[in-house]
């Protein structure tokens, strides 16, 4: 990982998965100082709260150099936004796709509201970047994720608040195989390996078996999507991706 020479100062919207590990080392690598923020909706696999602390300790432990640049982590509680949602993440129920045609792990307007309590948090800490991991190319059908969602959001929050942010999404054109070649090229194996054995996906929260790619059910979408991505990523060799 590699220090940018411009100084700034980011947030990065970080849940303990694999993409946000991922944004948190590519913020690392761009931005002279970088803080943490994690939202508690009630979500099913609320492990992923637990190994947000593990992967941020395995970073100021592995990665010393780009650790003096990692500021405080702050959680914010949001469990009564998730309640209002009724889906697949907050509640036990089977996956399965909606009369929307979207699936029902979909928490409307999810990501919109953590940016938009994750720009509050940055006006205050006078943070200007927000990094998220939100991804168009091998998204779950999550219409949130899509790059002119951000846009609009981010004029919004910048005439609403006064502010100039800027809403990063290094993942956004990228494929699940592509964001494993990412990590390697940003971390070499041991950003790999933290994120294989101490980040978490699943949205059951089965962290019973170590499989090659991480710790899963193997049959949720997040699984899927992940393993997917990592066989894909090993057939062609493991290439590192420039980020």
């Amino acid at each position: 990982m590699t220090k940018a020479s411009a100084p700034s100062r980011a947030l990065v919207l970080f849940s303990g998965g694999q993409d946000s590990s991922v944004c948190l080392a590519w913020a690392l690598s761009r931005h002279d100082h970088v803080e943490t923020v994690g939202f508690d909706y009630g979500q099913r696999h609320a492990v992923e709260l637990q190994q947000r602390q593990v992967i941020l300790e395995a970073f100021r432990q592995q990665f010393p150099d780009q650790a003096v640049r990692l500021g405080p982590d702050h959680l914010l509680d949001l469990r009564g936004f998730g309640a209002v949602g009724q889906t697949a993440m907050t509640e036990d129920r089977a996956f399965e796709i909606t009369e929307k045609g979207l699936p029902n792990t979909f928490v409307p307007g999810r990501n919109l509201v953590f940016l938009t309590y994750a720009a509050a948090l940055a006006d205050r800490r006078q943070l200007n970047a927000l990094v998220g991991g939100m991804c168009e190319t091998d998204f779950s059908g999550y219409p949130d994720c899509r790059r002119d969602s951000l846009d609009a959001l981010q004029t919004a929050l910048n005439l609403g608040m006064a502010q100039d942010f800027v809403v990063e999404t290094p993942l956004m054109w990228l494929t699940k195989a592509e964001t494993w070649g990412l990590s390697l090229k940003l971390g070499g194996q041991a950003l790999v390996d933290l994120i294989i054995e101490h980040s978490h996906t699943c949205y059951r929260g089965e962290r019973g078996e170590l499989h090659d790619w991480g710790y899963g059910c193997e049959d949720c979408p997040a699984c899927d999507l992940r393993a997917k991505g990592y066989a894909e990523w090993t057939a062609a060799g493991r290439p590192e991706l420039v980020p």
